[in-house]
């Protein structure tokens, strides 16, 4: 999704964009805290309903003596490898098509979006997450009449956007409320803390609903995207609002994506191949610290495909409930949630009195620094977590995993930075990239997660097999490692 979705117009109206922030940033949290909370109740679900259902087709097979007269068997008699590896396989085989159908149809709902409104595109990505949760509930309900393999037409509908879509829009409403480099980091902040609160909140809720009723949690999160719905309406999309009089005088001659988008009568793949070639060109005029960056962005989202395993990780190798399995990364969330909204912006103020009379690059050299220590920590948490053999080895070992959350906080914050920017003194040039390179991370990072969900699924199906658990992990810290390698390269002036 095009990164200036609502906000390509930087250059018309500065005041009207700007005038309440704090309101603007607050619907855009709101929103985040709905869908990603949403998205959090339905994972440990959908692994008990495949798990379940595996697990009774094996026993049935094997050993019918275990199954009570309700047709229930104990869940720690699930973990066993045959059943694992073929809830592996499926849950990897949904991530993919999920990240597939949003990956591809990025750039055509960019387009749609510009000339519909950011509304619109907000609304179409509610749609798919809806389905998702609702089809679960059909599948579980009806267990006798609907065979297991139909869970995957769940994410088929991710074509009408997914997370790619969904965070491109957010980051960049959140990037464009500021032109100030630590507040603009404090805002991501608050984004990536929001996110984990849904990380310690959502699988806790989930655990804890699932207890009463297998299918709650699904029920909660297709509340949560229905009241999402009315949010959405709040936010303000400035390219369905009228200009004023001043604001038309200050129009530029140029015409913005948005505009043409909007004035655009030709079929979509038109603009879908030009949009293309502007994202390339966008690429190329860049310094060589943004493709530094972007091969960075991509290095560390397939490493944390892996945290997409954790539940089965925890309940398969410590022969864990799924339920015990949710509490327990509530509680490393706890750490992320902290560490976002009390450690991060507090550096970033004490950072910004300290620094008031230095140039803007002191900046960007703290964000470097920091985001090499979270690299740092990353690879040693991974790395702690493939080597704990009893559960309160992997606890302490989470919680060091879960330090480097901060990275995408002082990333996300070098993207507008000089020495990240375009070659280029032309105001036109600047603003059209700039409106842009949100879009290029997102799906930068949604590749990376493209080609982590099936590897990260074969490397846990393999260590299963093999009983080397902890290769996924092993496999993250290398990635991590690399990475670091890559932000080595990064100079900033």
């Amino acid at each position: 999704m095009d990164a200036d979705i609502g906000n390509d117009d930087v250059s018309m109206r500065p005041t009207r964009r700007r005038a309440h922030p704090k309101r603007a940033i607050l619907a855009l949290l709101a929103l985040l805290l709905l869908v990603n909370l949403a998205a959090s109740l339905y994972q440990l679900p959908l692994n008990r309903v495949i798990e379940r259902r595996f697990c009774r087709e094996y026993y049935s097979a094997h050993d019918p003596s275990v199954i009570d007269e309700n047709g229930t068997i104990d869940e720690k008699l699930c973990k066993i490898d045959a059943v694992q590896q073929r809830l592996a396989w499926l849950m990897g085989i949904m991530d993919t098509l999920w990240i597939v159908g949003d990956f591809v149809m990025t750039i055509p709902l960019g387009f749609v979006a510009e000339k519909y409104g950011r509304r619109i595109g907000l609304w179409l990505n509610i749609v798919p997450r809806l389905f998702m949760l609702t089809w679960t509930v059909v599948v579980g309900y009806f267990e006798e009449s609907l065979p297991l393999k139909a869970l995957v037409a769940g994410p088929a509908l991710s074509v009408l956007g997914g997370d790619c879509v969904f965070n491109s829009i957010i980051y960049s409403l959140a990037a464009g409320l500021t032109d100030d480099n630590v507040v603009r980091a404090t805002y991501f902040s608050w984004t990536n803390a929001v996110s984990y609160v849904v990380t310690f909140v959502g699988p806790g809720l989930a655990g804890a609903t699932m207890t009463l009723s297998l299918l709650l949690p699904l029920w909660i999160g297709i509340c949560l995207l229905l009241l999402a719905i009315p949010i959405i309406a709040l936010i303000e999309d400035p390219t369905q609002v009228p200009p004023a009089a001043e604001d038309e005088q200050r129009r530029p001659l140029i015409s913005s994506p948005t505009l043409k988008a909007q004035t655009s009568k030709t079929s979509l793949l038109r603009p879908v191949t030009e949009r293309i070639c502007t994202l390339h060109s966008i690429i190329r005029s860049h310094p060589r610290n943004f493709a530094l960056l972007l091969v960075s962005f991509f290095l560390t989202s397939l490493a944390s495909s892996d945290t997409k395993l954790l539940a089965q990780y925890i309940s398969k190798r410590y022969h864990w409930i799924f339920a015990w399995a949710g509490y327990l990364l509530s509680a490393k969330a706890i750490v992320n949630f902290t560490l976002l909204t009390v450690v991060i912006p507090g550096i970033l103020r004490s950072r910004s009195v300290s620094d008031s009379s230095q140039s803007r690059s002191l900046s960007d050299r703290d964000n470097v620094r920091y985001a090499r220590i979270c690299l740092a920590v990353s690879v040693l948490g991974a790395l702690a977590i493939a080597s704990s053999v009893t559960i309160w080895l992997l606890i302490p070992s989470l919680l060091l995993y879960s330090l480097g959350a901060a990275l995408p906080v002082f990333t996300l914050g070098l993207l507008k930075s000089p020495s990240v920017s375009p070659n280029s003194d032309e105001p036109s040039v600047l603003a059209g990239a700039e409106t842009h390179v949100f879009s290029i991370v997102m799906m930068v990072k949604t590749l990376g997660s493209l080609v982590g969900a099936p590897l990260m699924a074969t490397l846990w199906v393999r260590g299963i097999a093999t009983g080397a658990l902890g290769v996924p992990y092993l496999v993250s810290a290398a990635l991590y490692l690399t990475a670091i390698v890559v932000f080595a390269g990064i100079r900033v002036r």
